[in-house]
Parts: C-alpha cells; structure tokens; sequence
C-alpha cells in the first residue's frame, strides 16, 4: 500500500478511517497527524466537505477530526460485526454533531432561494460535526455489513464494494500487487 496518500472515492465515513491506515509493520501511517495533513486530506475530498469552508487549519482542528475517527471506528467496527457499538463511541459522535449543528441556511441567489447547510464554530468542530454526521449515516445503512477490508497482506483499507466480487481497496493501489505477487510465486521455479 502507498502511505503517501490516503485513499478517497469511498462513503466519506470511510475515507476517514482509511486516513488511518496499517503499514506491513504493523505501524499506522496517520494522514490527519498534524494540521497540514488535515489540510492535504480536506483538499482532496474537495467539494464533500463543504464544512470545512475557508480559513486556515490549526492543530487542535487536527485533533478534534482524529477524536471523531477513533469513535467512527469503534463504532464502526461494533456494527460490522453485527454488534452493539460502544454507547462511548456514539456518544461521542453526537457530541461532535451537537458542538456543531447544522443550520439550512437559505439566501436568493438572484432567481431563486439557494439553501445550504453551514455550521457555526471553529473549522475544526465543523468538519468533526459533519463527518460524525456521515459515520452516524453509515451506521444506520444496512450496507454497512457489506464493507469489507481490503484482502492485500499489507493493507487495511475499507470499502464499500459495488461488487461483491471485489476484494481490493483499489485495482491500482492493492490488486494490481497482489496479482504481480502470485504470478511471481508462480514463475519462481521456472527461471532456475
């Protein structure tokens, strides 16, 4: 698995447990370490998190997403296997969303009422409110129990499969190693 960059394009409660990810070692690479690495992951999922708005990202910003992902992934991981998540956990992603609600916001935009959704509060609070908003969507999904780790040695990325044949995070990222793997443990005999 490439630590570079974090995986997107997945349900965004997943991208962020994904910012999370296992080295071959066993040592996580943490995407949402620092504040520039919130801002770099803010920048790639672009426009699913219109919460995060503008103005400049701080390090407690970092820390209140990183607090949302670790209750996202207990929860997570509880209801993947068809358990009771951690009332913890829940609690916790509520009292992200409730440090941050949500107000339908309507303005004229010159020909009609344009209705979005903003939140008040630092940067920081808004994106943890909005992605425990998207986890506590998951969770109630009955496509949650569809998602699946990715089935590469070293790699402990989640998705949801729009396949049920998928096995990889990503053809690219994962299956196109594993493939190169086996035909290698194929053709090793041959060449001697």
């Amino acid at each position: 698995m490439n630590g570079s960059e974090p995986m997107t394009g997945e349900p965004l409660a997943l991208d962020l447990l994904n910012t999370l990810p296992y080295t071959a070692q066993g040592a996580p690479t943490d995407h949402l370490a620092d504040a520039a690495g919130l801002r770099a992951w803010l920048a790639l999922e672009g426009e699913r998190l219109p919460a995060a708005g503008a103005g400049a990202v701080e390090p407690d910003d970092a820390a209140a997403v990183r607090e949302v992902r670790a209750y996202a992934a207990a929860a997570v991981a509880a209801v993947r296997r068809g358990e009771r998540p951690p009332a913890s956990a829940l609690r916790g992603l509520n009292d992200a969303q409730l440090a941050a609600p949500a107000v339908r916001y309507a303005t004229w935009d010159g020909d009609a009422v344009v209705v979005e959704d903003r939140r008040p509060g630092t940067l920081g609070s808004r994106v943890a409110a909005a992605l425990a908003a998207e986890v506590a969507g998951l969770l109630a999904d009955p496509d949650i129990r569809k998602v699946r780790e990715c089935e590469a040695d070293d790699c402990t990325m989640l998705f949801l499969p729009a396949h049920p044949r998928r096995r990889w995070c990503s053809a690219a990222r994962c299956g196109n190693r594993a493939r190169v793997a086996r035909y290698y443990q194929r053709h090793k005999g041959e060449d001697t």
